[in-house]
């Protein structure tokens, strides 16, 4: 999340000129023109009585000079920057907490919960950053996370939510339909969806992986159709129109309402190492709002 602290445009422009050595990036990183920037340097030059950039017709480079103002003004703005954010933190109201996490966990275990939990502790006034960067709390303004990874973060306290175990699930009316499924090569005979991802040393199962689990052999995985979010795959099933591949936690409530089925008991559990964090610095520990979430969001997998 970006920070504006008032009088530092003129380093921002530098800061951004000397990461980029572009001026016509720089402008647009800083929303300004590259003239202006090419202004605002020169006046900054003007100022120090040092030329901080060398030019050429086409390349520009920074000066020795401009290599010691560039760690400086780097070091002082992101100073400025974290004691901003310690500031509108301080001037928050005190029941305001925020809570940053992944779209498809949002979607499919927070959002549905939000007024259960409002409702619980309605002195917390909960707000949501939903986003699949990796908050930084030291700079963003994010009280608590749920993180998908190994949970393995210096600074942070890390509870783990659950296993992921990754199923077929399609409608209930997709069973009742012209081509049963009885075994899983039936499968075959159905638009076949899952998400593709890897990252962190592992790749997330995929129908081909499913079907080697299953004893399919030969199976073609170009058959299927590659989703991007793995909520958009679970509404294609819930639609009636395809079989997709889901974590059984995030269907859980879909599965409860009869939106959804399991065709097949078979699910492939990702490695042990990996899985959902709720995390919080540990300096925030004995913070109210803080534990009130992390009680609730583990009681809510069962932890307690």
């Amino acid at each position: 999340m970006a920070s504006f602290v008032p009088g530092t445009r003129a380093l921002r422009v530098f800061d951004a000129a000397a990461r980029h050595l572009n001026f016509t990036r720089a402008a647009d990183e800083v929303g300004l023109t590259p003239a202006a920037v090419s202004h605002q340097i020169k006046e900054m030059e003007e100022q120090l009585g040092a030329v901080l950039f060398a030019r050429t017709s086409r390349t520009i480079r920074l000066t020795e000079a401009g290599v010691l103002f560039r760690d400086a003004a780097a070091e002082s703005l992101a100073l400025l920057d974290h004691a901003a954010l310690r500031l509108r933190k301080l001037q928050r109201t005190a029941s305001q907490l925020t809570l940053s996490l992944d779209a498809n966990f949002a979607t499919k275990w927070m959002l549905p919960r939000v007024d259960e939990f409002r409702a619980e502790h309605p002195e917390i006034d909960l707000r949501f950053d939903i986003s699949h960067a990796l908050r930084d709390f030291s700079r963003d303004e994010v009280d608590a996370a749920v993180r998908f990874g190994k949970g393995h973060y210096p600074g942070l306290v890390s509870l783990r939510l659950f296993d992921n175990i990754i199923v077929p699930v399609c409608s209930p009316a997709l069973l009742k339909g012209p081509k049963p499924l009885r075994e899983p090569r039936d499968l075959l005979n159905h638009m076949l969806v899952h998400i593709e991802w890897s990252g962190q040393g592992i790749t997330w199962p995929n129908w081909r992986s499913w079907m080697a689990a299953a004893g399919v052999s030969g199976f073609d995985n170009s058959r299927s159709l590659v989703f991007e979010d793995t909520a958009h795959a679970v509404q294609a099933a819930i639609a009636g129109q395809v079989v997709a591949l889901a974590d059984l936690a995030m269907v859980a409530d879909d599965l409860a309402a009869g939106r959804l089925v399991r065709p097949f008991e078979l699910g492939i559990k990702l490695p042990e190492e990996f899985g959902y964090f709720f995390v919080y610095p540990e300096s925030s520990a004995g913070d109210v709002r803080i534990e009130a979430l992390r009680d609730w969001v583990l009681k809510g997998f069962g932890k307690f």
